[in-house]
């Protein structure tokens, strides 16, 4: 997965990090993400995001935050200063952290972890190299809280990389076959690890595919790049485009060409 696929905006983003998680941690987490932020009084940063279908675990302000799959677009608007560090989660994480991950689409849970805001927080307090730190106590929690990942979490993380990583599957009836499993194995698996249906997990990555591809290439022919990702034409594009972004991907387009240049202020 391409590190800002989701960001739809990139040029609006504060002092942003992704890092690998540590090698205890390579089964439960895709990356970390730090973003670090200290906005002018009287002004605010807005972060427009499509997430990607998957939960966060974020360290923010004294909380550990639960964060489900998303079916729309979010935003959030910064002020301040102020730093979180996130985990994007990789399926094998999230049985010991939610009995129902289809019950936080679109929304989120506290979760009880002291020890985790303690380690996160002392590390972030440092001076070089704090995010590392903080990237290493949050892998080490992670890896103690979740232990041994059984045979049903390692097919859900198969699952989720036939689906959303390079060379994705275009179906879920391709996604099934290639991992060897009935089409109700997968929807299960999506359903106990990821809360949505592995057919939407098709859409999200669509969507983010089309809007990156809007972004960076200002001439693409709308009905060529419908194509090429599977939608059945551009007015279906079009329409996936305003069900979870609210608008057209014409003027999505038109926005983000309109951004100012990387490292621009908020």
């Amino acid at each position: 997965m391409r590190r800002t696929r989701g960001v739809l905006y990139p040029a609006r983003l504060p002092e942003f990090h992704r890092l690998p998680p540590e090698a205890n941690a390579r089964d439960l987490t895709v990356w970390f993400w730090i973003p670090e932020w200290n906005v002018e009084p009287g002004r605010s940063s807005r972060q427009d995001i499509v997430g990607y279908p998957a939960l966060n675990l974020v360290v923010e302000q004294g909380a550990v935050t639960l964060s489900g799959a998303t079916t729309r677009a979010s935003h959030r608007d910064l002020s301040g200063s102020g730093w979180a560090v996130g985990a994007l989660l990789r399926p094998a994480a999230v049985a010991t952290l939610a009995d129902d991950p289809a019950a936080l689409v679109d929304d989120e849970a506290i979760i009880d972890a002291p020890d985790l805001v303690s380690a996160v927080g002392a590390a972030m307090r440092t001076g070089a190299g704090h995010r590392a730190r903080a990237v290493t106590a949050f892998s080490d929690w992670l890896a103690h809280r979740v232990g041994r990942i059984d045979g049903a979490a390692s097919q859900a993380n198969a699952l989720v990389d036939v689906l959303m990583g390079d060379h994705a599957a275009d179906t879920v009836e391709e996604a099934a076959t290639r991992l060897a499993v009935s089409v109700r194995t997968l929807q299960r698996l999506a359903h106990r690890y990821v809360g949505i249906s592995p057919a939407a997990m098709i859409r999200r990555r669509r969507l983010q595919e089309a809007a990156e591809r809007l972004r960076l290439d200002a001439g693409l022919d709308l009905s060529a790049l419908a194509a090429e990702l599977g939608y059945a034409d551009h007015a279906h594009l079009t329409r996936d485009f305003r069900s979870v972004l609210g608008i057209a991907p014409r003027t999505y387009r038109a926005a983000a060409g309109e951004e100012p240049a990387e490292g621009a202020g908020p």
